[in-house]
């Protein structure tokens, strides 16, 4: 029986396992995560972690497989989940370091890879590393690394040192380092390398300052960045153990890590004449022996820089004069926009203008006019002798209008009216106060209750105009029953 349980599991140890896609699982320590059976169960790359724990029992190897980050392939089987592990073939990161980064820099890029552990006591001298792409598993420290880098550059540099040319002007291996470092940061083509490397190796030789703008950023940064913008003439004045347009011969030490191939080009450099170089617009550097030529060089170069900026910005003019500081200067009208005469009429804009000053003198009048009523004693003047009143409110009526032959003061039978009245319109009121009683009006001021009241006159003198419902119960003022901004409702009035 058992026999036949082992030959049942060894056939299905060769099968295709569950895994539908590849997979990586990361298999950590048992007290983290359990036995790697149980971690490979859960991650679902075998069936049974019991199964896979006798497999690998009765083959020999239950203690030989090794943890960490495995990349599993779609229906792998346990046979060769077995054979991975015990082989240890992990998943390889890697890391990058280009030639010419300073050793801050470097600490820096291991510091930023959340694959790599650990922390990095101290940052490695300058020019001791060894610029490569590196590879790790997961897990590996940060400061095991710099050591593998260290050691990479010291092996690099024996080897180069001991193949260099008999007659250079470079009396050890780190001077060889230092100038490798200055060329690393002057060129980024592979090919020029050579040819730069020989440009300062014959200066030295005739006792020129090397004159490298890259030992004044360093000297002045000390290998934690950039400048952030072109170096300026004071900084190129600096004094500083690094500036090469100050010191004579080499720096005191290494401004970055450079390559193996540019520490080959210092080691057999090209042999030239070749005394001076500048940028030649193309990423690369046009050479010059003498000092006439040089300066032929540098005025198309900086050519080339005044035609790069113009393409940049075509339309910008220089100014015409130097710009004084604190001087507002004319906009351009293409940028802001340019102001113009009006296109309108002017005669129509001259109407406009006379009527509003019109209306302006108008309102200062009637302000006045009621500054002088609000505060004016008995005989005050009237709105209209200040000149206030209102054209056609309180005008008389017109000469041949139908009410003007109408007394104003009342009607034919002698009762007071508040406006002219139609004899229909008199019969009609006369029939409702009939019905409903006349108007209660107010006494006179002179105290003759017996008499006609007569109705209060408006400021202009002229009867108050008022509706003839006014005090009866027919005041729309008193009637709560309907709503009286809704002219179309009408109030039911055959209970009153």
């Amino acid at each position: 029986m058992a026999i036949g349980a082992v030959a049942w599991l060894m056939m299905e140890s060769r099968k295709p396992g569950p895994l539908t896609a590849d997979k990586i699982v990361n298999i950590v320590r048992e007290d983290d995560g359990g036995s790697i059976a149980e971690q490979l169960e859960r991650a679902g790359v075998i069936d049974s972690a019991t199964w896979f724990s006798l497999l690998t029992l009765l083959d020999g190897n239950r203690s030989g497989l090794k943890r960490g980050e495995y990349e599993f392939k779609a229906g792998v089987s346990m046979n060769d989940i077995e054979t991975l592990l015990a082989a240890h073939h992990v998943v390889q990161h890697k890391l990058t370091v280009p030639e010419g980064l300073t050793s801050e820099q470097i600490v820096q890029r291991l510091r930023d890879d959340d694959v790599l552990v650990g922390d990095i006591k101290e940052t490695p001298r300058e020019g001791s590393l060894m610029p490569d792409t590196y590879y790790f598993e997961r897990g590996f420290t940060r400061q095991s690394l710099l050591t593998r880098m260290a050691k990479a550059q010291t092996k690099i540099v024996d080897e180069i040192w001991k193949g260099r040319a008999p007659d250079l002007p470079i009396k050890s291996p780190g001077e060889m380092v230092t100038l490798a470092s200055i060329v690393e940061k002057e060129t980024g083509k592979a090919d020029e390398r050579p040819r730069v490397a020989g440009v300062f190796v014959n200066r030295l030789q005739k006792h020129m300052r090397l004159e490298s703008d890259p030992t004044i950023v360093y000297g002045l940064v000390f290998g934690k960045g950039t400048l952030g913008h072109s170096i300026t003439k004071a900084e190129v004045n600096q004094v500083t153990p690094y500036n090469t347009y100050i010191i004579d011969g080499l720096p005191p030490g290494p401004i970055s890590n450079p390559g193996k191939a540019a520490l080959e080009a210092v080691a057999n450099p090209l042999r030239s004449r070749d005394l001076y170089f500048v940028a030649d617009g193309t990423g690369g550097h046009v050479f010059a022996d003498s000092f006439e030529q040089h300066l032929k060089n540098v005025a198309h170069w900086r050519q080339i820089e005044k035609d790069a900026k113009d393409r940049l910005a075509p339309d910008a003019t220089p100014p015409s004069a130097p710009a004084v500081h604190g001087a507002l200067e004319s906009a351009d009208p293409a940028s802001f926009g340019k102001v113009t005469a009006p296109t309108a009429s002017l005669a129509t804009s001259a109407v406009v203008l006379a009527h509003l000053a019109k209306i302006g003198a108008s309102r200062n009048r009637l302000d006045a006019a009621l500054a002088s009523l609000s505060s004016a004693a008995a005989g005050a003047k009237t709105m209209e002798e200040l000149g206030a009143v209102v054209a056609g409110v309180n005008d008389a009526p017109a000469e041949g209008d139908a009410f003007a032959d109408q007394d104003s003061a009342g009607t034919s039978d002698g009762s007071i009216a508040s406006v002219p009245l139609s004899p229909a319109m008199l019969t009609d009121q006369k029939a409702r106060e009939a019905k409903y009683g006349a108007p209660e009006l107010t006494p006179s001021d002179n105290g003759n209750s017996g008499a006609a009241p007569l109705a209060q006159p408006s400021p202009s003198g002229r009867p108050r105009i008022y509706d003839a419902s006014e005090g009866t119960k027919l005041d729309p003022l008193l009637n709560k029953t309907y709503d009286l901004s809704y002219a179309k409702v009408v109030p039911d009035l055959s209970h009153q």
